[in-house]
């Protein structure tokens, strides 16, 4: 800054300085109120979901999953049934555990949950987008 020898130029250069203040709290407050905006509840949920629609492999990793433990809790049901012996009930969980575990869906069965999962997200698209 120059020096200031004027009483004028003393008023000119709060004015300005003024302004500048006036500016810089306008733009602290909108980024204030931005990131409130952005850490609310309802806020995270969307950009969450956006994130895991937007990601194939989460999403195909996340069926791929349910469908083994699915496949493998109901395998223990079936062949175990809801009550038993102790060792009977041992052998339903390893089963279970076994069939989780060696059971990888096949790639039509993958993409047919992606897009029933897909087709419900993208039903409500005010969910999805911000």
């Amino acid at each position: 800054m120059e020096k200031i020898t004027t009483s004028a130029e003393l008023k000119n250069t709060i004015q300005l300085l003024e302004v500048e203040q006036y500016v810089s709290g306008q733009q602290l407050k909108e980024q204030l109120y931005t990131t409130y905006e952005s850490f609310k509840t309802v806020n995270l949920l969307k950009s969450t979901l956006k994130e895991v629609v937007s990601s194939p492999f989460l999403i195909d990793n996340l069926i791929g999953t349910a469908l083994s433990m699915a496949s493998g809790y109901f395998s223990n049901k079936i062949l175990v049934g809801v009550s038993g012996r102790i060792v009977k009930k041992l052998f339903g969980s390893v089963l279970q555990f076994g069939v989780k575990n060696v059971i990888n869906p096949p790639k039509y069965i993958k993409s047919l949950g992606h897009n029933i999962l897909q087709h419900f997200l993208h039903k409500n698209k005010s969910l999805i987008q911000p």
